[in-house]
């Protein structure tokens, strides 16, 4: 048997991250990962596709924990990260108007799950709804949209998907207590980090 090489098998894993809320956070978990000594094949928002063998699950969680975010390792808690990952992204990549289906049939058909069963894990893990988690979310990226003074008002209601800018007042008072024209007038105070909704 002389020349016989010892070949170990690799697997790709998957990993979910709490806390990835855009392309920095992305490019930071990249970092700590291939840091860390492990092959990143795939990586988006809340997970990571790696290969490697887990060596010290609790050295990875700690190096995760110090950049902010957190390795998910409750099914359940895996599912409500997917489910505001899929949210964050769909908000944040303008593609809200072009989307032809509700919410519900999307995220319904992104994880290949009952709306009904995702409703329910989400509500009971986060305590709100996903729809108030839904409009959070958009209000948040209108108040970055209106800071930038680029687009009009009426544009970010189309681009967020709103049917009608009067749609969009109405659910943006009701979250910040002001209009987005008196929003814009002062400034685009008080915006809140997306991994804090």
């Amino acid at each position: 048997m002389a020349g016989r090489k010892n070949l170990s098998i690799m697997a790709i894993q998957e990993l979910h991250i709490k806390n990835m809320v855009c392309d920095r956070c992305v490019r930071a978990v990249r970092q700590e990962l291939e840091r860390q000594g492990y092959v990143v094949r795939h990586i988006e928002l809340g997970r990571a596709a790696v290969e490697g063998t887990l060596i010290e699950l609790a050295v990875l969680e700690e190096g995760l924990a110090a950049l902010g975010f957190e390795l998910l390792t409750d099914r359940n808690a895996r599912t409500v990260n997917q489910i505001k990952s899929l949210i964050i992204d769909l908000i944040q990549s303008g593609q809200i108007a072009k989307l032809n289906i509700t919410l519900s049939d999307y995220l319904s058909q992104q994880l290949g799950k009952d709306y009904a069963h995702l409703s329910h894990i989400f509500s009971t893990t986060e305590h709100i709804t996903i729809e108030r988690f839904w409009i959070m979310q958009r209000v948040e990226r209108a108040k970055e949209l209106l800071s930038y003074r680029e687009l009009s008002i009426s544009e970010i209601a189309t681009q967020l998907g709103y049917s009608s800018l009067s749609y969009l007042s109405n659910q943006f008072k009701q979250v910040t207590g002001l209009t987005p024209a008196t929003y814009r007038d002062l400034n685009a105070p008080d915006r809140n980090p997306l991994d804090w909704i």
